[in-house]
């Protein structure tokens, strides 16, 4: 029966558009962190007509389809189910268009593109997209996840980067939706694009966008900072922020554990801190500015240092160290956290989010239960302190017995997510989306009131199957 579908996908897309055996679609089944699944076929549409001609068949003949973006997703959101039967639809050749438009300070560019690319085309005209991501996924799954990032704080997320869309809807017709303006001001109706961003792709498919761009900063200095208790990080943030206003674009916290694995397994880092020796908790904190330095400006890295002699002199300093270094080695730092975390054992991974104030309350209550609850389980966080947001790493050594525990697992994720959003008030997802592996969650935490208005509004966009979550 299969055969016959996949025929007539070859018929729409051509031979390079579709991948049927089990050699090329592995690449397509397998996620970036243990997610396996067995795809149907995976179709690798060109241009917006052709996801509309293949969406449209396979609504029609009731075919499941995955979109699938840079497959950089971390909750098994973009890879088919173990079933066989569902349909993987790659936005890889979706590369097209590519317009920049320099005075409105945009892009219009396909959903397949890859970020370092498009921020590598637009370095010349001195722009960039500003969603920094240890990854590099494409445009369209970013979108799909309203991906966040490490400079959030000053750029916010991808939603209030994105002035346009161009939509593929899941129905019989495949019916596009041209969303793809690019004024930032538009206030005649409802702001329709706002139903694709952070939706995972379950009420259409995101196949061009139009983004707003920054421009790339002239100046930048960095630092590590070294809080004086885990309690006075917030009052260290608010500091900050006061002294540095809009210059301060990124204040990432960082664990001791997760420090340690990433120095421990990269082998191109060096140790920045003081006799080797790595503190509990470090902050990596960055401040900006878009223009070349003034004759008679002070230079960033000065700047930066006198905020921190001035926070050290107050009276009960929220800051016990700080070291200013070059951008270059401390944001590789950063950046290697999660290869590090992932060599170190079997990964067990959370994407929360709270309150500014909230964050390190809840990582201090963590740090207080795992051993009484989950002895020899290694908390390897990092996040995005400024914009409340965390990187809940749970590391387990691979010959650890209770891996071979189906409610292993679900037990440690069921204690960690109640304690994050009962306890402390937080999200269980703060930027990776639902997919298969939070969509427990989902039906456990979202009132049924919204859960119908969400059915109700993806009868009416997209009814076919389409997307790995359900509402």
């Amino acid at each position: 029966m299969i055969d016959a579908h996949i025929e007539a996908l070859q018929n729409l897309l051509g031979e390079k558009g579709l991948l049927a055996t089990a050699s090329d679609m592995a690449a397509y089944e397998t996620g970036a962190r243990y997610d396996h699944g067995a795809a149907a076929f995976v179709a690798r549409p060109a241009s917006t007509g052709e996801v509309s001609a293949v969406v449209s068949y396979c609504v029609r003949n009731g075919i499941a389809l995955i979109p699938q973006s840079g497959n950089t997703g971390l909750v098994s959101g973009s890879t088919p189910d173990d079933s066989g039967r569902q349909g993987v639809l790659s936005l890889d050749r979706l590369t097209a268009p590519f317009a920049l438009d320099r005075v409105n300070r945009t892009v219009k560019a396909g959903a397949g593109l890859r970020l370092s690319d498009l921020n590598g085309r637009l370095e010349e005209a001195g722009l960039f997209f500003p969603i920094d991501l240890g990854a590099d996924p494409c445009l369209g799954g970013m979108i799909a996840t309203n991906t966040g990032g490490s400079r959030f704080l000053r750029y916010g997320d991808v939603r209030r980067n994105t002035l346009g869309l161009t939509v593929v809807l899941a129905d019989e017709d495949g019916t596009v939706l041209d969303l793809s303006s690019g004024l930032r001001k538009n206030n005649t109706g409802i702001d329709w694009k706002q139903l694709f961003i952070g939706t995972s792709g379950a009420f259409g498919i995101v196949t061009e966008c139009v983004l707003n761009l920054e421009p790339l900063p002239r100046q930048t200095a960095t630092a590590l900072l070294v809080p004086a208790s885990t309690e006075a990080v917030p009052a260290l943030l608010v500091a900050m922020e006061e002294a540095l206003g809009s210059y301060l674009s990124a204040f990432e916290g960082m664990s001791g554990n997760a420090v340690r694995a990433a120095l421990d397994h990269v082998a191109s880092l060096r140790n920045p801190f003081q006799g080797g020796i790595v503190p509990d908790f470090v902050i990596l904190a960055e401040i900006s500015r878009s223009s070349p330095q003034r004759e008679g400006e002070q230079p960033l890295d000065a700047v930066l240092e006198d905020v921190l002699a001035a926070i050290w002199e107050q009276e009960g300093a929220p800051l016990a160290d700080a070291f200013v270094g070059p951008p270059h080695e401390i944001w590789a730092l950063r950046h290697g956290l999660s290869e590090g975390v992932k060599h170190s054992g079997r990964l067990i991974a959370f994407d929360l989010s709270f309150r500014r104030g909230d964050i390190m309350r809840f990582l201090d209550h963590m740090k207080a239960e795992m051993p009484k609850r989950f002895a020899d389980v290694t908390i390897c966080d990092f996040g995005h302190i400024g914009d409340g947001g965390v990187h809940f790493n749970l590391v387990v050594a691979c010959d650890d017995r209770r891996l071979a525990d189906p409610g292993f697992e679900p037990g440690l994720r069921e204690w960690v997510f109640t304690a994050a959003v009962e306890t402390f008030g937080g999200s269980f997802s703060a930027e990776h989306a639902i997919g298969r592996k939070n969509q427990g969650f989902y039906d456990k935490y979202t009132p049924d009131e919204i859960r119908k208005l969400a059915a109700g509004l993806k009868s009416i966009t997209s009814p076919g199957p389409l997307g790995a979550m359900t509402f």
